[in-house]
């Protein structure tokens, strides 16, 4: 079986790396083809991901950089369209809900050629958020949907998606996070940085409905500002958020270089470090998608500054708690942390490290 297998952004990375590992296990079955939209193009981290993960370099690089929803998605398609033409597979793979992944899944389907997609099911129900609408319109048209929890599988299934289509496998990312946590444990970040376990916070922050309203931004700051009296925290910066600070005169709510006042921002981490980062904080805040599933398996209390999640199983069996991004709500989801008054979670099931396995026996068993 020829197999495409499509990254586009940073998170996709870390998705498909435990997928390339087994079909590598199967050689006697599966011939792939890495395929990199370029979607994320900073090549530095781009670069620092794929030797954290022991990723192959990719066979095409689509190089197709920033854009807007409708640029972006419609330049993958043509480019994308070039490579099924020539590489002829029996399969695509796309994982996720990035532009990349509908993109793909559309050009693949109208080429008569079947597309997996892996973290099928997820669902916001808010379709303010284009990773909602990629979500929606790649789970219609895709042959074959892997998903990471029940609650996913069950979305699917109210959607009319016949049951031979979906597959409860688990979460490959945990795969990832499970092969990589003993490595990331030995990093000396943490310790270079004069931090020690338990005594300080990660912020992610990115999505515009938080930083693209000066009012809003302004309100998560002065709560951030809040609690970094009682623990620092750090803050790896998307370029995007920067950009909007700067843009907002922002700059005062920031401390370059030291980690002992207000919120220290850092570059962008390598994914090694980013979980160092993440496994030996006292709490995680974040807008982002993976890390709520992640803080679930480290057992770190996690702080979501959405009204929603795609992710509800982390809420209902994880770590993870939905403040919004209120200022009141923020502050009052910290201080519940700081006092111990935070649910301790669980594993959710087949987040074992083995979901990549499932996947990739399934596709083996395809006629």
């Amino acid at each position: 079986m020829k197999v495409i297998n499509v990254v586009g952004a940073r998170p996709n990375f870390m998705k498909m790396a435990p997928i390339i590992e087994a079909m590598d296990a199967r050689r006697d079955h599966f011939r792939h083809v890495l395929v990199h939209t370029g979607q994320h193009y900073d090549e530095r981290m781009s670069r620092a991901f794929f030797d954290d993960l022991g990723m192959p370099k990719p066979d095409i690089d689509l190089e197709i950089g920033s854009g807007s929803h409708a640029e972006q998605t419609g330049k993958i398609m043509i480019e994308f369209e070039r490579v099924c033409r020539q590489e002829a597979p029996d399969l695509v793979v796309v994982v996720g809900d990035v532009n990349s992944t509908l993109a793909c899944t559309v050009t693949a389907k109208k080429l008569g050629i079947r597309v997996a997609h892996v973290e099928a099911g997820l669902r916001s129900r808010d379709m303010s958020m284009p990773e909602e609408i990629n979500r929606l319109c790649t789970d219609v048209l895709c042959d074959y949907l892997f998903t990471t929890d029940a609650l996913a599988s069950e979305n699917l299934r109210n959607e009319g998606i016949a049951e031979g289509r979906i597959h409860f496998v688990g979460n490959v990312m945990i795969d990832t996070l499970m092969k990589h946590r003993a490595l990331a444990e030995r990093r000396e970040l943490i310790g270079s940085w004069g931090l020690r376990p338990g005594e300080y916070a990660t912020l992610t922050l990115h999505r515009p409905s938080n930083v693209d309203d000066p009012q809003v931004f302004r309100g998560i700051l002065d709560a951030l500002a809040e609690i970094a009296r009682d623990l620092p925290i750090v803050f790896p910066i998307h370029p995007r958020t920067r950009k909007m600070a700067q843009e907002f005169g922002f700059a005062g709510y920031f401390s370059d270089g030291s980690p002992v006042r207000n919120i220290w921002l850092t570059e962008p981490l390598g994914y090694l470090d980013f979980l160092h980062l993440n496994m030996n904080a006292r709490l995680v805040l974040t807008d982002s998608g993976g890390l709520q599933e992640e803080t679930t398996v480290l057992g770190v209390p996690c702080i979501t500054l959405r009204h929603n999640t795609e992710r509800p199983i982390t809420c209902m069996q994880g770590t993870n708690q939905l403040a919004g991004n209120q200022p009141s709500e923020i502050l009052d989801a910290a201080k519940r942390v700081l006092r111990g008054d935070w649910q301790g979670g669980r594993i959710p099931e087949k987040w074992d490290g083995r979901a990549a396995e499932r996947i990739v026996e399934a596709l083996a068993a395809l006629p």
